[in-house]
């Protein structure tokens, strides 16, 4: 107490000192009180001069806070007798509860001798500065905040278990957050809670690691020693990955789930990656499994399996992550796709942009699709159009990059064509090109489609090259229409696949005409008029005058027969 009053002295003294240098005319005049404080009483003056803090700064200047601290102090270390460590701590680490002291007494000097006062006359609720000082926010720790309860003392297993989390090494503002994850540990009995850190360390783990471990995760406290925690352990073990390499990545402020990391682990190692693989990947992007506890990485993989990538290609994927924050990746890649729906582009293309180009949609952040739009002058459909022939030009759509107008709808279209039969083996400048060019209707991408729906209909890729060389304006049907035709020919006519590359101007005929064809011709047969080893390709490609002269004439009742079955074909369309 002597001590306290000592260096209040002392402070009071040197304002003294510093005021009489600055005014050697003013009086001061000091009147101890029974109690041992003392104020100074200034001698009236008929001029104005201004104190050393203004009335509106004086309860926010740190000078009245460290006097409010220091009477805090006083308080619950002389009068409530909390250790020393616990009444410095509360007393310089509850901003809050101290600013609250402070308004009391706002725009008064003296704020300690006033406080001490306050506090001497108005016991205050111990636990609020408390937890504050434990980290918490007010809103935070009023749920804990007990109506029969005022004083520590009157909570011995709180206290109890706080000193055992101070003296086992972990910080004293970190403690709040196991109190807010985990209540019940600060009511464990005498010993409880040292057996529970001692169980831990049989693990072989250090006592920083464990201090470490249970501020993460303050609900490994809670039962016995956690399995799915001592597996996630002993899988990165194997990998050559060490509690010390684990200790350096965990992040206080965060909240690990043992469970979800588990799972990361488990879905890796069955998506095929080997031990060497996963370690290498963990130790160069360990935020794929620390950051949110590896759900971000789950994340991630269900939206890839969602738009059709195999579990195969999962892990090599994963093996060329780029060198940024997972939550980053995950936050561009939620942006490029919100993009990409925003210009109307269809489920099954964004899945395939996703697919091919994963790394790179997660590694830019794009601009606002309204500014790309504004930029590049373009409407949704044509941008929609662009990515989808370009989707590497993603980047050039980044923050940070210079966007420049896209190219003349006529220019670009032009370059597609040209890109696309030098694709399929046209010779570039070539007459045959410029030919083919000229046969050519639609877009570059439009043509591609079309060729491969030849492709994927089961004909050899050479020999639709081929087709098209014969027949340039196959590739000017839309993709339903070359699929009807191929459809017609195999399921009602009862014709190979091959017959197109013997007959690739099959594309150009109706099926009207066709079925037309093939009804007349059959029942000539049939009727013993025509000795059918007529060629197919000859029946169809046939002008309209000359198969009446050879087929529909050649019999009396032909013509009959024939509007007969002209009839019954349309009626069906």
């Amino acid at each position: 107490m002597i001590d306290l009053q000592k260096r209040r002295i002392a402070s009071i003294l040197g304002r003294v000192s510093s005021n009489f240098v600055e005014n050697p005319k003013k009086s001061l005049k000091i009147a101890f009180l029974p109690t041992g404080s003392f104020y100074f009483a200034q001698t009236p003056r008929l001029f104005s001069k201004s104190l050393p803090f203004s009335n509106e700064n004086v309860s926010k200047s740190p000078f009245v806070r460290k006097e409010a601290q220091a009477a805090m102090l006083e308080y619950l270390h002389l009068t409530r007798n909390l250790p020393f460590m616990d009444a410095e701590h509360m007393s310089k680490n509850s901003p809050h509860f101290v600013e609250k002291l402070i308004e009391r007494f706002e725009n008064q000097l003296d704020v300690q001798r006033l406080i001490a006062r306050f506090l001497r006359y108005h016991p205050i609720n111990e636990f609020e500065p408390f937890f504050e000082s434990l980290g918490l926010k007010p809103c935070e720790y009023s749920p804990f905040l007990q109506r029969n309860l005022m004083f520590l003392s009157d909570d011995e297993l709180l206290l109890e278990n706080y000193h055992v989390l101070c003296n086992y090494g972990v910080a004293r503002n970190k403690i709040g957050k196991i109190l807010k994850e985990a209540r019940e540990v600060f009511q464990f009995d005498v010993g409880v809670f040292q057996s529970k850190l001692h169980a831990y360390e049989m693990l072989g783990l250090s006592q920083s690691f464990i201090s470490k471990v249970i501020v993460c995760s303050p609900y490994l406290l809670i039962g016995d020693v956690n399995t799915e925690f001592v597996e996630v352990l002993q899988i990165l073990k194997s990998m050559e990955i060490e509690s010390c390499w684990i200790e350096e990545h965990l992040l206080e402020q965060e909240t690990f789930n043992w469970s979800m990391m588990l799972r990361f682990l488990r879905l890796f190692r069955n998506l095929g990656c080997s031990d060497e693989q996963l370690g290498g990947l963990i130790r160069q992007h360990p935020g794929l499994l620390f950051e949110g506890s590896g759900s971000i990485a789950l994340t991630m993989i269900g939206l890839l399996l969602k738009f059709g990538s195999t579990r195969n290609e999962l892990c090599s994927i994963f093996l060329q992550f780029p060198q940024i924050e997972v939550r980053k990746f995950l936050l561009n890649l939620n942006q490029c796709l919100l993009f990409l729906f925003e210009i109307k582009m269809k489920v099954d293309e964004i899945g395939k942009i996703l697919r091919c180009h994963f790394l790179l949609v997660g590694s830019c952040t794009l601009k606002k699709t309204n500014t790309i739009l504004t930029y590049l002058n373009v409407g949704k459909k044509r941008l929609c159009e662009y990515i989808q022939e370009n989707p590497l030009e993603l980047k050039k759509l980044a923050l940070g990059s210079r966007v420049g107008r896209l190219p003349a709808e006529k220019e670009r279209s032009q370059l597609l064509r040209t890109k696309f039969l030098l694709d399929v083996g046209y010779v570039e400048n070539s007459n045959e090109m410029a030919k083919a060019l000229k046969h050519f209707r639609g877009r570059g991408a439009e043509l591609q489609e079309r060729f491969n729906c030849l492709v994927n209909a089961g004909l050899d890729r050479k020999d639709v090259c081929e087709m098209i060389r014969v027949s340039p304006q196959i590739l000017n049907m839309k993709k339903d229409v070359i699929k009807s035709k191929i459809d017609f020919l195999v399921n009602y006519l009862g014709y190979p696949l091959s017959f197109l590359v013997s007959f690739p101007s099959y594309f150009n005929y109706t099926e009207e005409r066709i079925k037309l064809r093939f009804l007349m011709y059959n029942w000539l047969k049939d009727e013993g008029w025509i000795d059918g080893r007529l060629a197919s390709s000859t029946l169809i490609a046939y002008s309209n005058k000359t198969f009446m002269q050879q087929f529909v004439n050649r019999h009396p009742k032909g013509p009959e027969v024939w509007q007969t079955f002209k009839k019954q074909i349309y009626s069906e369309e």
